[in-house]
């Protein structure tokens, strides 16, 4: 792998750039030397904002900010101005309680992918982009390991069964890869490298964020599964594995194509045990699995659809992590390690009661 303290030319663009993952491969970026350009909503937010402006002013790197929304088609040349490298990692992610699903999920990640695709067409600086997809983009539900009759998914692998009103978020997540992947393939300056996290645990930077896995873990120190745990498996990975996908899908010059990073799978008992084995009994964690029968009628009470529970309720979900091991050098760190220093993250600001 390249030496990652030598800075390419010019500045780096992140979009997205105060997210949960965004931030860590923004912090990888400053301790390495880089200029990062990072677009916000809101640039003058110091909620927002704060914990980045922290780590560069201790860090070798510089940091800007730009202000930028998805839908905006001329809100990133500014931001891209000069840069070689560009990190798309902006993309709604909301899987609960969706209530317009186009406007909520598929326009800004198909209209947002578009935008920022279109300004590296416009900034003859850009010689590549890195997207962040995810692995809803390979598959939609874990029954669709049965019907492909394998026993892992892996990157040739594309997500065929969800749709605007069945997983929309994963529906989402496909269509703006396929759109980037067939953008990329209508130009020859810039090369398009993919990385495709699952679950994604650990730690964050920022106390204000509000990713899918702090709502998950929530669940675990809430009572949401007092009843019991549904037998529901989760493909997990840790933040600071996925931001380093990033900066070496970024920076190995031979980088290209789709790479999962799951470190992985575990089910939602599993990941109790884990939790009570290090946390101890002061928590309502699940001690026993839920038959079908009970999970099914449980789910909608959780906002689940029935037809999304059946289809991955008591399905192993495996994933074949061995191109990003082998292309990008990649070393995932064992989900019980995400999972409780997550836990313990989120007990120690208090979001947490024991």
């Amino acid at each position: 792998m390249p030496d990652q303290n030598l800075p390419p030319p010019g500045p780096v663009l992140v979009t997205g750039g105060n997210g949960y993952v965004a931030s860590w491969l923004v912090k990888r970026l400053l301790e390495r030397g880089f200029d990062v350009h990072a677009t916000v909503r809101d640039p003058g937010d110091p909620k927002k904002t704060a914990h980045l402006r922290e780590i560069a002013a201790r860090s070798p790197g510089t940091l800007s900010f730009f202000r930028a929304d998805l839908l905006d088609p001329d809100g990133f040349d500014r931001a891209m101005a000069g840069c070689a490298l560009v990190f798309h990692t902006a993309s709604p992610l909301i899987v609960r309680d969706v209530r317009d699903p186009v406007r909520d999920l598929v326009d800004p990640a198909t209209r947002g992918t578009r935008n920022v695709l279109q300004a590296a067409n416009r900034t003859p600086s850009v010689r590549r982009v890195v997207l962040t997809s995810s692995i809803v983009a390979v598959y939609g539900d874990a029954a669709d390991l049965e019907d492909l009759g394998a026993d892992r998914f892996d990157e040739s692998h594309w997500n065929s069964t969800s749709n605007e009103r069945h997983q929309p978020y994963s529906y989402s997540k496909r269509l703006a890869e396929v759109m980037a992947w067939e953008m990329a393939g209508a130009q020859d300056r810039w090369d398009l490298v993919v990385v495709n996290p699952g679950l994604v645990l650990g730690p964050g930077l920022s106390p204000h964020t509000k990713a899918e896995g702090v709502l998950m873990m929530l669940d675990f120190g809430n009572g949401y599964y007092t009843f019991g745990a549904p037998d529901l498996e989760f493909a997990i990975v840790d933040v600071r594995d996925v931001a380093e996908g990033h900066l070496r899908a970024g920076m190995i010059p031979g980088a290209c194509g789709r790479h999962i990073l799951v470190s992985e799978s575990l089910s939602v008992i599993e990941i109790a045990e884990v939790l009570r084995h290090h946390f101890g009994d002061g928590f309502p964690f699940p001690r026993q699995t839920v038959s079908r029968a009970v999970a099914l009628m449980l789910a909608p009470r959780r906002g689940i659809p029935q037809a999304v529970a059946k289809r991955n309720l008591g399905y192993p979900l495996r994933f074949d992590n061995r191109r990003a091991r082998e292309a990008l050098g990649m070393r995932f760190r064992p989900g019980a390690e995400s999972i409780v220093e997550h836990f313990q993250q989120l007990l120690d600001d208090g979001m947490v009661k024991s």
